[in-house]
């Protein structure tokens, strides 16, 4: 089996750093991305160190020339893109519609939403040229209900539901698969400036049917599921992986 060229946005912590690690496991070709130069070089020689090949390229969603030149310099070096992982995200600034700003909306919609498209964007001309790939977008379970002081992090993430559902539609005539996967409570740096501290963890943890929160790697799993073969039927989807939080209300789980 060929080994896949996999570009990864957001890769340097959290669920982009597991799930770069899983792929590098796998022997895949990596082309890895995030805002911090050494931090990233130094990683790319972990991932090496894993199995696989590993190239950082600093890139910030935000801006359409660093996504250009990171699926352009993927290309140059492994002659395609096979998988992409949008997975570059910010929690933003927690607060009440009332407190809603231009520049916290832009804090948080210019990396969730307008990062997503851009990526897309480049990965979808890419891809066109090549014969085709799977792209994987980031979510959360809160693109799917709402959550209090949280409106401009909700609204960013429902949006990207929305368009990995429109742009499936563009690419599967081309041969290209793109998905979501929609997080819940997961082990990260985001889960631990959310929750604040052990009691609000502890609080959390007890309506959730498993009793803990997910791990990076297990979202990692999900999202090389969705870029392999064994998805080849599977577009425009999105994939919670949140412990069955939604799959009732909160009451109904026993303590």
């Amino acid at each position: 089996m060929p080994v896949p060229t996999v570009v990864i946005t957001g890769a340097l912590t959290g669920i982009g750093r597991a799930t770069a690690i899983a792929y590098a496991r796998q022997g895949a070709d990596l082309v890895i991305s995030g805002r911090h130069q050494e931090p990233g070089e130094q990683f790319a020689k972990e991932l090496e160190a894993l199995g696989g090949r590993a190239t950082f390229v600093r890139a910030d969603v935000r801006f359409e020339a660093d996504l250009k030149n990171l699926m352009d310099r993927a290309v140059q070096l492994h002659g395609r893109i096979d998988v992409a992982f949008n997975n570059a995200g910010t929690e933003g600034t927690r607060g009440s519609v009332t407190e809603v700003t231009n520049d916290t909306y832009e804090d948080t919609f210019d990396t969730n939403v307008l990062g997503t498209l851009l990526s897309l964007k480049h990965e979808v001309r890419v891809m066109k040229e090549h014969g085709g790939g799977s792209i994987v977008n980031v979510s959360s379970v809160y693109g799917q209900i709402g959550f209090p002081e949280a409106a401009l992090y909700v609204g960013s993430k429902y949006a990207v539901i929305g368009i990995t559902k429109a742009a499936a539609l563009e690419g599967a005539a081309h041969g290209i698969r793109i998905n979501a996967v929609a997080p819940g409570f997961i082990r990260t740096g985001m889960y631990e400036r959310v929750t604040g501290n052990d009691a609000a963890r502890d609080a959390v943890n007890s309506v959730l049917p498993m009793h803990r929160p997910g791990t990076p790697e297990e979202v990692a799993d999900a999202v090389l599921f969705l870029g392999s073969d064994r998805a080849s039927y599977l577009t425009g989807q999105t994939l919670t992986l949140d412990g069955g939080l939604m799959a009732g209300w909160p009451l109904f789980v026993e303590h």
